[in-house]
């Protein structure tokens, strides 16, 4: 009996264990890319969330407060959800720029209304291409371990029972998104710049050729270009897209909390 006792008793503070870190790891799963798409059952992601729970939690116990005492589980309910959802969001947003990206390009060359409005999140048929080729870049350059290490990491920069800071963290998520949207402008400026230049074109045309219906002869160029430079930019595009998220994967915190 003493010895069912001790098992239980080692089970039980596992059970504890594995809880509050599945608070902040499953919150930041239900928003990570390619674990969190909408598009993977429910099932799976949870299955996907336990499993990232189970490598976590061993290795973050010395940073636990002593959940054997009566923890503050108020704070920690709050604290460590608000933190998952908080990294999680940060990651999505990368997704988000991506989009941004398609759309953006899309507009610029007349193929917003293209085979669009067929994915969980209506989007252009470019940014369906972007957001899908670079989920699964990310798969195959080990999102996976990545996320692990971030896990890891806001341990050390963001202990449990302690909910951040509110400013620090509003001036964490404004100056990041200000930074994906420049990364979406940047990912799309080829697309706006080949616009620019037929718009200039067409408009030096028409004024030489008021006659002539420019608009009609100039939509398919303006789309048999934006298909080109698809073709040509988008390795570049992934590439410089993947970079960003390793950059940021490998300093999350600069600025934060």
């Amino acid at each position: 009996m003493t010895g069912a006792a001790q098992v239980l008793a080692e089970v039980q503070a596992f059970l504890t264990l594995g809880f509050v870190v599945f608070l902040r790891v499953g919150a930041a799963a239900a928003l990570l890319p390619v674990f969190g798409e909408r598009v993977v059952p429910m099932r799976v992601r949870l299955v996907l969330a336990l499993g990232l729970t189970a490598i976590v939690a061993p290795a973050v116990v010395s940073q636990m407060p002593d959940l054997a005492r009566a923890p503050r589980w108020d704070r920690l309910l709050l604290s460590e959800t608000v933190i998952g959802l908080a990294l999680g969001a940060m990651l999505r947003l990368f997704v988000l720029g991506l989009m941004i990206a398609g759309s953006m390009a899309a507009q610029a060359t007349s193929l917003a209304q293209i085979f669009g409005g067929q994915a969980a999140d209506p989007m252009p048929a470019i940014g369906h291409i972007m957001v899908i080729g670079g989920l699964a870049l990310a798969a195959m350059l080990g999102l996976h371990v990545k996320l692990v290490m971030l896990f890891l990491l806001s341990y050390d920069v963001l202990p449990p029972g302690q909910p951040p800071p509110a400013e620090d963290l509003l001036t964490w998520a404004v100056d990041h998104v200000a930074q994906v949207f420049s990364l979406a402008f940047s990912l799309a400026a080829p697309f706006i710049i080949a616009s620019l230049v037929y718009n200039l074109a067409l408009g030096v045309i028409n004024r030489a050729m008021p006659q002539l219906m420019v608009a009609f002869v100039g939509a398919p160029a303006i789309t048999a270009a934006g298909l080109a430079i698809l073709a040509i930019a988008l390795p570049l595009i992934l590439s410089e897209w993947s970079d960003a998220l390793d950059r940021f994967l490998a300093v999350p915190f600069a600025g934060a909390p």
